[in-house]
């Protein structure tokens, strides 16, 4: 299991490069399978560069320092709003 501490304590080294462009990241979730959701922010939202950044920075990074990283996935809010509706149907 990867421990949610470690990729944060990752993504603030990561981090004033982002800033340093006028852009940020945030940690969303880690679940059981090693996946990382991070949600880019500032000039990094929205950026035709921002899957680049993703892929060839922020997840090369944390699979490189993190144990058990397998993937790192951009936050989609309206996912997320399906995800729960989805859930609390079924409640």
């Amino acid at each position: 299991m990867v421990n949610k501490y470690d990729v944060a304590a990752v993504l603030d080294l990561i981090r004033p490069n982002l800033v340093a462009d006028g852009g940020d990241v945030k940690l969303i979730d880690v679940n059981d399978e090693g996946e990382v959701t991070v949600e880019l922010t500032g000039a990094c939202k929205g950026c035709p560069l921002s899957e680049l950044t993703l892929a060839n920075g922020i997840e090369r990074i944390l699979k490189e320092r993190v144990p058990g990283v397998t993937k790192v996935y951009p936050y989609d809010p309206e996912l997320a709003e399906q995800e729960r509706a989805a859930k609390e149907s079924a409640e």
